[in-house]
């Protein structure tokens, strides 16, 4: 790769020497992928320089006529993409999506369902070693000894028992389709708000592969850059209702100034998602995971719930 003129050849270096490891090693974690250059040109443009807090119309610095231009461009391309009500385009990653999220929604000590991490939850559904299950009184679901898939009978009861003012949805290490009607039943019945996690399947989701949860939840959260194949970050999507709390809870709640390059490639990844070719992409990735699946269990490795329908498997 050909870089500016610059004294520092010991670190372009190591980024050449990295970009040769990843175009000579099959890489198998879920939740890498290769951004395009189109996504890696926005990352390492001049908007880097551009100091931002605030709102599009709203800033606290001058000068940001351009950047409210493209941030209202990447909200309105990732409403218009899982046809959401609002987006906030300008957490920094997943986690302090959903941080914000509590934040907006939750007071201290407030209880909330989250799938447990040994049952392929994320440190942010109320792990104790995680601020959130520092902060609010996470009471844990899990999977079915026998299939290994959500135990909504579980999900329910737990419900029914604690009476939660928060169900979050969605899992980090999770190999099946996770259906958001059931959850919007079980959280209507008991009065409880509903957030989905959608870091690891926002792509399939774009791409028609998996449902799509915004329907059915008042929050949506997901990162850009696993399936979604953007830059790193973060994104919440919301009802009318929660958005004023969620953008204050985001700025100045939780974040200082937006990461502007990042949101411009996060734009540029909406765009590519919107493609019809991202569609195909979307369903080549359950293919081939399913794929990768068969040829393991025949070669006797046991799966996580006897296979996998989305980009990862256990």
């Amino acid at each position: 790769m050909t870089w500016p003129t610059s004294p520092d050849d010991e670190l372009f270096g190591y980024i050449d020497q990295e970009l040769e490891r990843q175009n000579t090693t099959l890489q198998l974690i879920a939740s890498e992928n290769f951004a395009s250059p189109a996504v890696l040109k926005a990352s390492g443009s001049v908007l880097t320089n551009k100091y931002a807090e605030g709102y599009p119309g709203k800033r606290y610095y001058g000068g940001n006529v351009i950047v409210d231009e493209v941030e209202d461009l990447a909200r309105e391309r990732v409403k218009a993409l899982f046809g959401a009500d609002h987006a906030n385009v300008q957490p920094h990653s997943g986690a302090n999506a959903n941080m914000a999220v509590y934040q907006a929604l939750l007071e201290p000590g407030d209880t909330v369902l989250g799938l447990s991490l040994d049952h392929g939850g994320h440190l942010t559904h109320g792990s104790p070693v995680n601020a959130s299950g520092v902060l609010y009184d996470f009471v844990s679901y899990g999977v079915t000894k026998s299939d290994e898939r959500i135990d909504y009978d579980e999900l329910r009861d737990s419900a029914r028992e604690h009476r939660p003012k928060l169900i979050v949805a969605g899992a980090t290490a999770y190999p099946r389709i996770i259906e958001p009607e059931p959850f919007r039943e079980i959280a209507d019945e008991v009065g409880a708000l509903l957030m989905f996690d959608a870091a690891h399947i926002a792509g399939l989701i774009a791409g028609g592969v998996h449902p799509n949860p915004v329907p059915y939840c008042d929050i949506v959260t997901f990162t850009t850059h696993k399936t979604l194949r953007g830059p790193r970050g973060g994104c919440i999507l919301s009802n009318s209702e929660c958005a004023r709390a969620i953008d204050k809870a985001v700025f100045p709640g939780s974040q200082g100034g937006p990461l502007e390059h990042h949101i411009a490639a996060k734009a540029v990844a909406f765009r590519e998602a919107a493609d019809p070719s991202f569609v195909d992409y979307a369903h080549q990735i359950v293919t081939n995971a399913s794929a990768l699946a068969g040829a393991m269990a025949q070669h006797g490795f046991r799966m996580v719930s006897g296979g996998t329908d989305n980009h990862l498997l256990l």
